[in-house]
C-alpha cells in the first residue's frame, strides 16, 4: 500500500554473513539491489550496469563533485560507491531497495537519506566471529586481531542503528531481517498518504 519504497541497509563487521543474509533477503523478498558504481576494472562475466556501473578515475571524482554519491568509500585503491539516482527512481516508483554496505556506508546513506532502515547484523559473540574469521582460511593471527578490534569499534556505533540481528543461524537472521522490512512497511508514518485517500472516500 505504500506509495514510496523502503530503502533498507544492511551492515555489520567483517565475519558477520552480511553478503549471504543480503543475498537470501533479496532472493525472499524481491527487493531492489543497490548497483554500486566502482573504478576497478570488470571482471570476466561482469556486466556494465547489473554487477556495477564502471567509470574511470576522473568520471567517478566528477560524480563526487556533483554530489551523485549516498555512499563512497576507496577499497585497495579502487573507488566504489552508490549513485543516488537509480536508488531514489526506484524508491519513487514505490520498489523497496536493500543496501550491504560497512558502517562508514550506513553512516553516510543514513545522513543523506534519515528515512533509511539501518540493520546492524553482528554474531552472538565475539568468540563465533573469530571462529568464521578463521575458517576462512584467508585471515593471519594478526589480521584476525585487526579484525576482531575493528568489529568491537562498529559495534561501539550501535546508536546509530535502528535495529540489531543476531546472525546465530542464517536460515533466522534471514526471518529477522524480513520480520523488521514487514513491520515497517505498516509504520503508520508510512502509510499517511494512503489512509488520508481512505478518509477522504
Amino acid at each position: 500500500m505504500m506509495e514510496k519504497g523502503l530503502l533498507v541497509v544492511i551492515s555489520g563487521p567483517s565475519g558477520a554473513g552480511k553478503g549471504t543474509v543480503y543475498q537470501k533477503v533479496i532472493e525472499r523478498t524481491g527487493m531492489m539491489r543497490s548497483v554500486s558504481v566502482t573504478t576497478r576494472k570488470p571482471r570476466p562475466g561482469e556486466i556494465d550496469g547489473v554487477n556495477y556501473f564502471f567509470k574511470t578515475e576522473e568520471q567517478y571524482q566528477q560524480m563526487i563533485a556533483a554530489g551523485e554519491f549516498l555512499e563512497t568509500a576507496e577499497v585497495y585503491k579502487n573507488y566504489y560507491g552508490t549513485p543516488k539516482a537509480p536508488v531514489y527512481e526506484n524508491l519513487d516508483k514505490g520498489n523497496d531497495v536493500l543496501f550491504e554496505v560497512d558502517v562508514h556506508g550506513a553512516r553516510s546513506i543514513k545522513k543523506q537519506y534519515p528515512e533509511a532502515i539501518t540493520v546492524f547484523l553482528m554474531t552472538p559473540d565475539f568468540e563465533t566471529l573469530s571462529e568464521r574469521l578463521r575458517g576462512r582460511g584467508t585471515e593471519s593471527e594478526e589480521s584476525l586481531k585487526t579484525r576482531l578490534g575493528a568489529a568491537k569499534r562498529e559495534l561501539g556505533k550501535y546508536e546509530m542503528f535502528d535495529y540489531i540481528v543476531f546472525n546465530d543461524t542464517v536460515e533466522q537472521a534471514v526471518e529477522d531481517v524480513t520480520d523488521i522490512i514487514r513491520a515497517e512497511k505498516r509504520r503508520i508514518k508510512n502509510n499517511l498518504s494512503v489512509i488520508k485517500k481512505l478518509l477522504e472516500q
